[in-house]
């Protein structure tokens, strides 16, 4: 064993394995207590309880959710393309996970980024990731060989494309200002002076926020699902775990994009005691993150979802040419200033 360990690549591998292990229990433990705080929050909005029965404050509610998954029947349609039709709900789970690759989530004493790679390239890494995750979506709803989910497919798809272009250009304005398109040295940019990008780039903000919530499908842009409109969208063909793998998909992603806009517009891990306490910038990202995720469960509380439509001309006539704008003003400043 000690023969193995010597070999530095080895040795690599073996640490690199441990820490994908430890973050991905850790994301999949979030996602299960998200959907019930989500749950809570809800009933919280409507004057209701939520769940209170399984466990104390209802805190088993996600174990008793998985055993009800696993206890259901297991039904394919017959038409369905079999290899497709299994394979597609793993895609949505193993693009979303990809990105948690390269997300610092705070500072070690020494300096180093708490991640598992520090990437030169980590938000095109994300950006890259992230756009593979519809192929999951695309993919089941194209494989049921059923016209409801063949149409939530075709919406994500449209969707995906049609609001990721603004996601891109606000990203943008923000590796314009920081200089550098690896995370940590973007959240090192917000921490040398206290000064998060939130403030310069609050268009980009506003963008990237509403972009977000509709690349992961929450209301008001949740018309991939549309209940009222397609019985439940593309997963409607489905059952038992392939069903509710579809949903950890979306709440991982929900997770991702709230890192991503802390690392990016809210400073990262930055925060007060950091100088004595430097592992406390892990604290200071969670909690951030934490309020990104209650701010889009809010929105599902209040807002009513947009007529398709209406969703493409906003994302085609308003963000994509204010997320334009907004890059020239900031690439004019950047320009400006360094001159």
């Amino acid at each position: 064993m000690n023969h193995l360990l010597a070999d530095p690549w080895l040795r690599f591998i073996l640490v690199v394995a441990i820490k994908s292990g430890v973050l991905i229990f850790i994301v999949i433990t979030s996602f299960a207590y998200l959907m019930l705080f989500e749950r809570k929050i809800l009933a919280w909005f409507q004057l209701r309880l939520g769940p209170i029965w399984c466990g104390p404050w209802g805190l088993l509610q996600p174990a008793a959710d998985a055993v009800k998954l696993v206890l259901k029947e297991d039904l394919t349609p017959r038409d369905a393309d079999p290899l497709i039709y299994r394979f597609a709900p793993a895609i949505a789970v193993l693009t979303s996970v990809l990105a948690y690759a390269a997300i610092p989530f705070g500072t070690f004493p020494d300096g180093s980024p708490v991640a598992i790679a520090n990437l030169n390239v980590g938000i095109l890494y994300i950006l890259a990731a992230g756009s593979l995750g519809v192929y999951g979506i695309a993919l089941g709803g194209w494989s049921s060989q059923s016209k409801w989910p063949l149409l939530g497919a075709i919406r994500s798809t449209a969707q995906m494309i049609s609001y990721e272009l603004a996601m891109g250009l606000s990203i943008i304005g923000v590796l314009l200002l920081a200089g550098t398109t690896n995370l940590s040295g973007i959240t090192a940019a917000q921490s040398a002076h206290h000064v998060w990008y939130i403030l310069p780039q609050f268009v980009g903000f506003l963008i990237y926020f509403i972009t977000a919530t509709a690349e992961t499908n929450r209301a008001p842009f949740d018309l991939p699902e549309a209940e009222t409109e397609l019985v439940a969208g593309f997963h409607t063909e489905y059952s038992s775990l392939r069903f509710g793998t579809f949903f950890v998909a979306e709440y991982i992603n929900m997770i991702t994009v709230s890192c991503v806009a802390t690392l990016l517009f809210l400073g990262g891990g930055d925060g007060p005691f950091l100088a004595t306490l430097p592992l406390l910038s892990v604290a200071w990202f969670v909690l951030k993150v934490m309020v990104f995720l209650f701010v889009l469960i809010w929105m599902r509380a209040t807002l009513p979802r947009l007529r398709y439509d209406r969703l493409m001309a906003f994302g085609w006539k308003v963000l994509l040419p204010v997320a334009v704008l907004n890059l020239l003003v900031t690439a004019a400043i950047v320009a400006l200033v360094k001159a």
